[in-house]
């Protein structure tokens, strides 16, 4: 039985993102665990600086995610198959992942700095105290923009 060594690639490809979105989930969840134990001055540094970083890893699986189905809509040679395709697929992920790694460093998107300032908040919340919080702002927003609204008639 042959398997078409694109389909493994791509299987493998599939199997390492897994693997980082499970480390993230892992790391987030971990940091959120020990910023429940803390006191009321909220996590430490060192849980700041893996919080940050578990954030930059964040942005950059997004960003690497978003790099490969851009290029899955460029056409491929028609000349390029066999032993050469599989070398060029394997070093052109581990590029992208370069690429979507400089871009989380060189401030990117900015994903990282709003997630890490949200989760920041949040910290040593429970799920329905982040809900109620949310609720609240709604409520105080829409209020401000009704007050804004008849300020204008």
């Amino acid at each position: 039985m042959d398997i078409d060594t694109s389909y493994l690639t791509t299987l493998s490809g599939q199997a390492v993102s897994n693997a980082n979105a499970s480390r993230l989930k892992n790391t987030l969840s971990g940091i959120s665990e020990a910023g429940r134990g803390a006191k009321d001055s909220g996590a430490s540094s060192a849980e700041d600086g893996k919080l940050l970083d578990a954030c930059k890893q964040f942005e950059s699986y997004f960003v690497e995610q978003m790099y490969k189905q851009m290029m899955a809509t460029v056409p491929e040679d028609p000349l390029d198959t066999g032993t050469n395709s599989t070398l060029v697929d394997y070093y052109k992920d581990n590029l992208v992942k370069e690429y979507a790694s400089q871009t989380t460093e060189q401030e990117g998107l900015g994903l990282a700095k709003m997630l890490y300032e949200q989760m920041k908040r949040n910290i040593g919340q429970t799920p329905e105290e982040i809900d109620a919080k949310a609720a609240q702002a709604a409520a105080e927003s829409g209020a401000a923009a009704e007050n804004i609204s008849s300020d204008e008639s």
